[in-house]
């Protein structure tokens, strides 16, 4: 099992709406292309210096090759997707995490 963790800086003034958004579009588009398994959304439980809120968008794929190919077919427009709507009041960053049984 792959992990593949997005962790996203929020401002505080565009919490609601992002969260919003995420829940009812660009998660379910995420899931839609195939290549995750299931999906987990936290808030990260921390001040940040400069009060925006953080979080963890973690998406599970069974493989390395499903995360590859989500990576090089659908994960540039989506990613589009997410500046267009929020350009910088939003900021990410991404982590790949393998499962140690």
């Amino acid at each position: 099992m792959i992990l593949y963790n997005v962790t996203v800086n929020v401002d505080k003034d565009a919490e609601t709406e992002w969260l919003n958004w995420m829940r009812e579009t660009h998660i379910p588009d995420v899931l839609a292309t195939g290549m995750f398994l299931e999906n987990k959304l936290y808030r990260i439980l921390h001040d940040s210096e400069d009060g925006s809120i953080n979080y963890s968008v973690q998406y599970f794929a069974e493989n390395m090759d499903k995360l590859n190919e989500y990576m090089q077919v659908h994960s540039k427009k989506l990613q589009q997707d997410v500046q267009i709507k929020f350009q910088d009041r939003v900021v990410s960053f991404r982590t790949l995490l393998q499962a140690v049984e």
